[in-house]
């Protein structure tokens, strides 16, 4: 059985609440820690920092924002990540008009309205209708408000400032999982379905009944196909 330490990368504004089902159901075969994509005002900044305090040789996973950061993290040391699960992540490019759009945001962000922002821009279309919906709907709130405006605007200005990685994905050699959500709007099925022909060694995964936050909205199911993944 592959031992390596497991390294989760959570998406924007999220912490390791997003990953909890998952820590605790794999924790007890494997060293799991966080990686802090909270710092830095680069993703290429960020990714630096993580390898920095990462083991040197690990098991890597990255939803959505933190999937960006891993799929850099692997660009600069892919010998050093065994193997690549990337969960409702997009690899491409930001576009002008997006970029555009997270100014207002930032500038509301910083202006005292960060709840407002989180609430009526950005969760609305994440997760699919579950019995657990508002309980996941108001712990996304929670864990944005306690990371706060200034992580908003760091994170918001990496994703601006972000490479495109759809070139890298076909140099991708370790064993690698894409992960999504059936209802996922963000990243939707059929670009997951694209990156998955990109990577070869890629398996695409798709959870029935989730969003965009499936380690969340279906977590025992999440569970299930890292720990395939993993072994």
């Amino acid at each position: 059985m592959n031992l390596d330490p497991l390294v989760v990368l959570p998406d924007m504004m999220c912490d390791a609440r997003l990953f909890a089902p998952q820590i605790d159901g794999l924790s007890h075969d494997r060293a799991v820690m966080v990686g802090p994509v909270h710092l830095g005002e680069r993703v290429e900044e960020i990714a630096s920092m993580i390898l920095d305090m990462a083991p040197h040789r690990f098991a890597l996973c990255g939803h959505g924002f933190g999937g960006t950061v891993a799929l850099e993290i692997l660009r600069r040391a892919p010998t050093r990540v065994g193997r690549l699960c990337l969960i409702a992540t997009n690899p491409m490019g930001e576009t002008p008009v997006r970029a555009a759009e997270r100014e207002p945001q930032i500038i509301a962000a910083r202006t005292g309205r960060l709840e407002q922002v989180i609430r009526e821009e950005l969760i609305p279309e994440l997760l699919a209708e579950t019995p657990f919906k508002a309980h996941i709907f108001d712990m996304m709130v929670d864990m944005a408000l306690s990371l706060g405006p200034d992580v908003f605007a760091r994170q918001s200005r990496a994703l601006q400032k972000r490479r495109d990685y759809q070139r890298s994905l076909a140099l991708i050699k370790c064993p690698c999982l894409v992960l999504c959500g059936a209802e996922d709007l963000v990243t939707p099925l059929q670009r997951q379905e694209f990156i998955a022909e990109l990577i070869e060694p890629a398996e695409l995964v798709v959870i029935e009944n989730a969003g965009h936050i499936p380690t969340l909205e279906q977590p025992e199911a999440t569970i299930s196909a890292l720990r395939h993944w993993l072994t």
